[in-house]
C-alpha cells in the first residue's frame, strides 16, 4: 500500500498509561451523592429503611401471634399499654403485631405489582414507541383496556377466582402495565428520531441495541419515578378494595384489612384506625417524595 509508511507502532508499554482510578466518573455515584445532599431525602431514606428492617425482623422473630384471639372480654378493645403497644381489637388480638404483619403483606403486594407493571410496561413501551407499525395496534389495545374499570375486572376475578394475594396482583396488573407502557411510549417518541439514533440506524445498528443502549438510559429517571409512584398507588388501591369488600380476605393481615376493620370501630375506638393509618401514610408519602427526588437527581440531562 502507498500509505503503509504513514503510520507506525508507538511501541509503548501498558505501564506508561496512567489511569487515575480515584477520579473515574460514575453516573450512579454522582446520582446518589446529589440525592443524599438533601436532608429531607436522607431522613426519609433512614426512616423507610428502618421501617423495612424492623418489619422483617419483627415478623421473623416476634413471639406474638397476630391471629391469636382472646376469650376474655376484658382483653377486647384494650387501649395502648406496655403489654399491647397499640392496644387490642374487638377480638383481643394485638394491633401492634397485626400492624407490622400488615405492613409486610402490603409492601410485598405493592412491590410485586410494581415490578410486574414496570417490567412489562417498559419493554412494551419501548417497542410501542420505537416501532412505528406497532403504534396503531397498541393504541387500540390501550383504548380497550384503559376503558374497562379496574373495579369491574376485580369483581369478575373475585367470582372466577378465590379472593387472595394472587387475585389482587392479577387484577391490578391486568391494567397497570398498559398505562406504564403508554407513558414510556410518549417519552420514546420524543427521542426516537434524535440525531444519534438516526446515525445508529444509518450504520446498521440492530433495533434492540438502539432501544436498550441509546433510548433506555435516557428513561432512567422516568422509570424510577413511575416505580416509586406505583408502590403507594398499589397500597392505596389495596386499602380501597378492602374497604369496598373486594380486597384481601379478612383472614389475611394487610394494611387494607386493618383500615377496613378500624373504620367499623372508629367511633368507639379511634386508635384502632389511627395507628395503621399513620404508618400507611408514612409509607405512601415517603415513597412518593423519595421517588420524585431520586428522579430529579438521576435525570441524564443533568450530567451532560
Amino acid at each position: 500500500m502507498e500509505n503503509q509508511n504513514l503510520f507506525k507502532y508507538a511501541n509503548r508499554t501498558i505501564e506508561e498509561f496512567h489511569i487515575d482510578t480515584e477520579n473515574v466518573y460514575s453516573y450512579w455515584h454522582e446520582t446518589f451523592k446529589k440525592f443524599f445532599r438533601s436532608k429531607m431525602a436522607t431522613v426519609l431514606s433512614i426512616g423507610v429503611v428502618g421501617l423495612l428492617i424492623f418489619t422483617i425482623v419483627y415478623t421473623l422473630f416476634s413471639s406474638t401471634d397476630p391471629y391469636a384471639k382472646s376469650k376474655m372480654i376484658l382483653d377486647w378493645n384494650q387501649p395502648a399499654s406496655s403489654e399491647h403497644w397499640f392496644g387490642t381489637d374487638h377480638l383481643g388480638r394485638d394491633i401492634f403485631a397485626r400492624t407490622w404483619y400488615g405492613v409486610k403483606t402490603s409492601l410485598l403486594l405493592s412491590l410485586t405489582v410494581g415490578c410486574i407493571d414496570m417490567f412489562f410496561g417498559v419493554i412494551t413501551g419501548l417497542f410501542w414507541g420505537y416501532v412505528r407499525k406497532a403504534d396503531r395496534f397498541m393504541t387500540e389495545l390501550y383504548n380497550i383496556i384503559s376503558n374497562i374499570p379496574r373495579t369491574i375486572i376485580l369483581i369478575l376475578l373475585s367470582y372466577l377466582l378465590s379472593p387472595g394475594f394472587s387475585t389482587i396482583v392479577l387484577g391490578l396488573c391486568l391494567t397497570g402495565w398498559i398505562k406504564v407502557a403508554r407513558f414510556i411510549r410518549n417519552k420514546v417518541f420524543t427521542i426516537r428520531d434524535a440525531e444519534y439514533n438516526i446515525a445508529s440506524r444509518s450504520l446498521g445498528t440492530q433495533t434492540n441495541k438502539i432501544m436498550f443502549k441509546n433510548i433506555l438510559p435516557f428513561l432512567v429517571s422516568i422509570i424510577i419515578l413511575e416505580t416509586a409512584i406505583t408502590v403507594p398507588y398499589t397500597i392505596g388501591s389495596e386499602v380501597f378494595l378492602g374497604y369496598i369488600g373486594l380486597g384481601l380476605p379478612q383472614s389475611t393481615i394487610s394494611l387494607g384489612t386493618l383500615v377496613q376493620s378500624g373504620i367499623s370501630s372508629f367511633q368507639a375506638y379511634p386508635s384502632q384506625l389511627v395507628y395503621p393509618t399513620v404508618i400507611l401514610s408514612f409509607i405512601t408519602v415517603s415513597f412518593y417524595l423519595l421517588g420524585n427526588k431520586l428522579s430529579d437527581v438521576s435525570e441524564p440531562k443533568n450530567y451532560e
